[in-house]
C-alpha cells in the first residue's frame, strides 16, 4: 500500500523531508553531469535535448551517456510504481539510497572514466532518481512545472502559505548541485558522497510512510 506524501497534507516534518531529498536529486544530477559525461541523472527533458542537438549537430558523443540515463530512470520509476502497491516509501528510499552508493563507490575507486564503467554508474544512478520521483507523490527530482506554478500564483499574488516549502525545494536543488561541485573542486573521488549522504539524512528524518 503506498503512503506517498503529498503537500497539501504534508506537515512541517515532512517538508523538511522533501527538502533533503530535493537537495539529494541536485546534488546526484550535478555529480552526473559532472563526472560521468555532461548528462542528467533525473532530468530527462534535458537528456531528451541533449540527444537530439548531439544527432543534429552530429556529434554522438553524449548520446550513448543520455539514452542509459533514460533507461535506468524509466526503469526505475517503473520499478517503485510496482513496488509502491505492496511497499511503503522507505524502502524504496533505502534502495535508492544504496544505487547513489554504488555509483559514488565505483567512482572513487577510478571507475567511470572510460565509457563503459561510466554508463554503468550513470545507468545506477538514474535508476536510482526514477524511484525517487516515483516513491514520493510531491516532486524532489523535477521542478519545472513546481516553478512554473509557483511563478503563476506570484504574478496573480495567489501564493499561499505552503509556496513558501515549494520555493525551498527550488533552493534545495540549487544548494544540493553547488555542494556537489564544491565537492568536485576540492576532492573529485568524493563526488558521489553528497547525494549519498542526503539521502541518508533524509532516511533519519521523521516522517508518515
Amino acid at each position: 500500500m503506498s503512503s506517498a506524501i503529498t503537500t497539501p497534507n504534508a506537515d512541517r516534518s515532512d517538508e523538511r523531508f522533501l527538502l533533503v531529498l530535493s537537495a539529494a536529486s541536485g546534488a546526484t544530477d550535478a555529480f552526473a553531469f559532472l563526472c560521468l559525461g555532461k548528462v542528467f541523472a533525473g532530468v530527462m527533458t534535458g537528456n531528451l535535448v541533449l540527444v537530439g542537438a548531439s544527432v543534429g549537430a552530429g556529434d554522438r558523443g553524449a548520446v550513448p551517456r543520455a539514452v542509459v540515463a533514460l533507461a535506468g530512470y524509466a526503469f526505475g520509476a517503473a520499478g517503485a510504481a510496482l513496488a509502491t502497491t505492496r511497499l511503503a516509501p522507505r524502502p524504496l528510499l533505502a534502495a535508492q539510497t544504496a544505487l547513489l552508493a554504488l555509483a559514488a563507490a565505483g567512482w572513487g575507486l577510478g571507475a567511470g572514466r572510460s565509457l563503459g564503467p561510466q554508463l554503468v554508474l550513470l545507468f545506477a544512478a538514474a535508476l536510482a532518481m526514477g524511484v525517487q520521483a516515483r516513491a514520493w507523490g510531491t516532486p524532489t527530482t523535477y521542478f519545472t512545472g513546481t516553478f512554473t506554478n509557483l511563478a503563476g500564483r506570484l504574478a496573480k499574488r495567489e501564493a499561499k502559505h505552503a509556496d513558501r516549502w515549494v520555493a525551498g525545494r527550488l533552493v534545495a536543488v540549487l544548494a544540493g548541485a553547488a555542494l556537489t561541485s564544491l565537492v568536485v573542486w576540492c576532492c573529485s573521488p568524493a563526488a558521489g558522497v553528497t547525494g549519498v549522504a542526503l539521502c541518508a539524512a533524509a532516511f533519519a528524518l521523521p516522517v508518515r510512510g
